[in-house]
């Protein structure tokens, strides 16, 4: 791992802001990297207020969004809601259709079935739409690329509108409205809205024009707030605002559907990450394994035991995911162990037995092993299908884009997408993606970096300190959880490999200054247990965390690497 240590921020402006909030200098420098720089820019980021939401009618078409929907509720039309199989799409789906439903009854849901139709609108929800007298469609977290379907669906009298947030194509649908703040025509303060983000904005304006307060709509946050930890969306602007309430909602009033989900998981206060390594597994995994429509029932579901029903079954698909997970990610190192002298710059694996539902989960660990830009391929009908994932820094997206010679179809974001591409076309454009990706992965994002917010004294970590810490949460993108080096440790004699296979390192580090025993735990790290022992000297960054035993709770360190002094 390469070691950077952010920019400092000046002495006068950390001295000012500690000053104006009566607090600590490193505090206040960690505020100043994130933005923060004055008193009222602090409060706003301790106490997110739900009066920092825009007007939803600042998102461009959403009159027309808002016209057709209460036209078809006036002309007793039927209203389809259409969405993604992961956990923004179903969340988002869940989010309108229940809204919707509150008002009127004319309401369905359509999931694609990952496997018969992929990633976004298809022609059979189309037809599907058709069949059913279904005369306007509500697409959520999808649509911004579907020309051709929404001039399909025109012709056969059916009405889109778009919520959506990834990055258009050069021209968008000729949908009734198309709400997506990356319009380079949209000028909404916020474009980082998740897909679900999105549908909450239509539904607040909705709420607008009913005269409801936002108040109202609280019961929808904890869907959004879910979206948001597990689309991997920045956590600032109104993504914080939304997360911090959501996140209130499932600690305090969850909906049935996540209710039955903590219940089985026996927690008792979720964080944004559990939220992402505990809800929104569970969630991807209906998708992954089944069926999205699992988790827009699940959602959607106000009985408890009903909910709890659904949450079993969705249960048992995740440990079916996770043992696929762990067989094809097996599978795959071999294949790349066995063809290492290529010396590849870029990773791309194919099978035609893998599992689509975890190829995505499957190229995350391929990075954690070999860190490069990666494609697991599989076969999907008469084509391969591929999920994409990227190293730190690294637009996989534009890759992608520079090798469409070869692809029928692709979409996404800078560090995930998927595609699709005939079997024929597989070689070539292989090539062409390690060319591509040889050409333009700069050398330094060759390797993981960490970068650190600042150098900390152990003796530094106070009950008072981490208090302000945690006030930092929710933490993701662009509000990272604060990083820190110190130097000059030592482990008291206990430290050891724990974990079923000993691949993680338990320490009890001896401060230099205070003599004070901290533990610290570091995952994955198992393999640099010799730097600790005999007492010699180390150097670790790490995040501060709590740690619950015995109940008891405890500050500990979250080692994220250890270093020889």
């Amino acid at each position: 791992m390469r070691w950077i240590l952010e920019d400092q921020p000046e002495l006068e402006k950390v001295n000012t802001l500690a000053k104006q909030l009566n607090g600590d200098r490193l505090i206040a420098s960690l505020l100043i990297q994130r933005g923060i720089e004055t008193f009222d820019q602090a409060k706003a980021f301790f106490r997110p207020s739900l009066s920092d939401l825009h007007d939803p009618y600042l998102l461009k078409d959403m009159d027309k969004a808002v016209a057709r929907i209460e036209k078809a509720i006036e002309k007793d039309e039927n209203i389809l809601v259409y969405g993604d199989y992961d956990v923004d799409g179903t969340t988002a789906v869940s989010l309108v259709s229940s809204y919707l439903l509150k008002h009127y009854p004319n309401v369905a849901t359509y999931i694609p079935d990952r496997y018969a139709e992929g990633y976004g609108v298809s022609y059979k929800g189309i037809d599907f739409a058709d069949d059913n007298d279904f005369s306007l469609i509500i697409a959520l977290d999808c649509g911004i690329k579907a020309i051709e379907k929404v001039a399909y669906a025109k012709e056969k009298g059916i009405d889109f509108i778009i919520c959506d947030h990834h990055r258009p194509g050069k021209s968008v649908p000729n949908a009734v409205a198309v709400l997506d703040a990356k319009q380079e025509d949209c000028s909404y303060p916020f474009d980082e809205l998740c897909g679900c983000g999105v549908g909450f904005k239509l539904i607040q304006a909705l709420g607008k024009n009913r005269g409801e307060t936002i108040d109202d709509l609280l019961p929808y946050l904890d869907l959004v707030a879910t979206a948001i930890a597990a689309d991997i969306v920045p956590m600032t602007g109104e993504n914080r605002v939304l997360a911090y309430y959501g996140l209130q909602m499932i600690n305090k009033a969850p909906r049935a559907g996540f209710n039955a989900v903590i219940h089985q998981l026996h927690k008792n206060e979720l964080t944004i990450t559990d939220v992402v390594f505990v809800i929104a597994p569970r969630i991807n995994a209906a998708g992954r394994m089944k069926h999205g429509q699992y988790a827009v029932d699940l959602l959607t579901e106000t009985d408890f035991e009903k909910a709890s029903k659904i949450a079993g079954e969705i249960e048992d698909f995740n440990k079916n995911r996770k043992e696929l997970d762990k067989k094809i990610t097996d599978e795959a190192l071999r294949q790349i162990t066995e063809n290492a002298e290529e010396q590849n710059v870029s990773t791309v694996v194919y099978s035609e037995t893998w599992h689509k539902g975890v190829i995505g989960i499957v190229a995350s660990r391929l990075i954690e092993t070999y860190y490069k830009p990666t494609l697991v391929f599989t076969k999907s009908g008469d084509k391969l299908a591929a999920s994409a994932r990227s190293v730190k820094g690294f637009d996989v997206y534009n890759a992608l884009d520079q090798c469409s010679e070869f692809i029928e179809q692709f979409g996404g974001h800078k560090y995930a997408a998927g595609l699709t591409l005939l079997p024929e076309n597989y070689r070539n454009f292989k090539q062409k993606f390690e060319e591509v990706v040889a050409a333009t992965l700069p050398e330094e994002l060759k390797t993981p970096e960490v970068k650190i917010n600042a150098e900390l004294e152990l003796e530094q970590i106070t009950p008072k300190f981490y208090s302000i810490l945690k006030q930092f949460a929710p933490f993701g993108p662009n509000n990272m959880r604060p990083v820190f080096k110190s130097e000059g440790l030592r482990d008291n004699g206990y430290g050891k490999c724990v974990g079923e296979d000993k691949t993680h390192l338990k320490v009890g580090i001896i401060n230099g200054v205070d003599k004070k025993t901290y533990s610290g735990i570091g995952f994955g790290l198992g393999s640099k247990e010799k730097l600790i022992s005999n007492g010699k000297a180390f150097k670790a960054v790490f995040n501060l965390d709590e740690n619950h035993w015995n109940g008891n709770t405890s500050i500990q360190l979250l080692l994220k690497d250890i270093q020889e002094e």
